[in-house]
């Protein structure tokens, strides 16, 4: 339906179509893999692909993937002027996008669900002058978002850009102003976070899934970057 937020999931299996207004893909969780004019590849957390009204592509995403997707009659100006049609999401709009998941999950309020929609708009407006995502970045994103839990090394990293380690650091801080070492911290501490407020897993399970195996070594860095205990997070 137009004009319209929504939270969806897809198939592994390859799909095409075209739909006659404009869509915008957002990941929550997991990648979705794409075709359409002007872009292969992944879209990771952190990003959103615009497809534009009319245009036909190709998709396919790991069924736990979950997606916030945008059915919209009219895009905010210039965003469909952008130079690639993936963009990197700011933290303001990341962060509206998991009260509106955690809003149309909780119960039905056609009302409040109708004021959700032009502040995302608004939120979207911000992103048409965000500087392009280099696609090499874009992948290696990709990767840390769906090996979250595993050890993940520089050079396994840079060959996934195709970069020496040195070049793959160097384009990595200056595409996202976070060294690697940075940007994993605050993923795994970022999904830590969800993990603890939305499920009642146990804190060695929320660290195992955000790659500590050391649930001592989690609590330490999580109270750091958050101020508080892992236990004292939750509440």
């Amino acid at each position: 339906m137009p004009n319209s937020l929504s939270i969806r999931r897809y198939s592994r299996q390859r799909q095409r179509h075209a739909h006659a207004f404009h869509q915008l893909v957002l990941p929550l969780q997991g990648v979705i893999r794409i075709e359409l004019a002007g872009f292969t590849g992944k879209v990771a957390v952190g990003e959103c692909v615009v497809i534009p009204a009319g245009e036909a592509h190709d998709f396919r995403a790991d069924e736990a993937a979950r997606f916030m997707v945008a059915d919209l009659d009219n895009l905010p100006a210039g965003l469909l002027a952008l130079p690639g049609r993936v963009f990197a999401v700011s933290p303001p709009l990341q962060a509206y996008l998991t009260f509106v998941e955690c809003q149309l999950q909780h119960h039905l309020d056609p009302e409040l669900e109708s004021a959700l929609l032009p502040l995302f708009c608004q939120l979207l407006a911000r992103q048409a002058q965000d500087r392009p995502r280099d696609p090499r970045i874009r992948a290696v994103q990709a990767v840390i978002a769906e090996r979250l839990a595993e050890p993940l090394t520089i050079a396994e990293l840079a060959a996934v850009a195709c970069l020496s380690p040195t070049q793959f650091k160097k384009l990595f801080t200056a595409q996202l102003d976070l060294s690697v070492h940075q940007y994993l911290i605050r993923q795994r501490m970022e999904k830590a976070r969800a993990l603890l407020t939305h499920t009642d897993l146990p804190v060695q399970q929320v660290a195992e899934q955000v790659g500590y195996g050391d649930v001592s070594a989690f609590s330490r860095r999580f109270t750091r970057h958050t101020g508080l205990s892992p236990r004292q997070f939750r509440g």
